[in-house]
């Protein structure tokens, strides 16, 4: 199972960091990352394998919310079908 997560807001230092611990401390590898600064906004996509997590996917939703929320950032998880299906021309 994999899941995409999304990051956006002002850069500042640590939020690569921030979200990487909260995925590592819950069994969640990082397939692949992408990140941009434009200016001085911050923007990062990840695909993970949550296949292997050790909480619900509505926790890490959460941690992952509540995370952004502390940096001043917008972080969203979906289910890569889902996500793929929004995305979609």
């Amino acid at each position: 199972m994999k899941a995409i997560i999304t990051v956006i807001g002002k850069d500042r230092v640590g939020i690569i960091s921030s979200i990487s611990t909260i995925l590592a401390e819950n069994n969640i590898n990082i397939l692949d990352i992408s990140q941009t600064i434009m200016q001085d906004i911050f923007t990062m996509i990840m695909a993970v394998d949550i296949s292997k997590m050790t909480s619900s996917f509505s926790q890490i939703s959460e941690k992952l919310e509540a995370k952004g929320t502390e940096l001043g950032l917008s972080v969203r998880i979906q289910h890569e079908d889902i996500f793929n299906s929004m995305h979609r021309i």
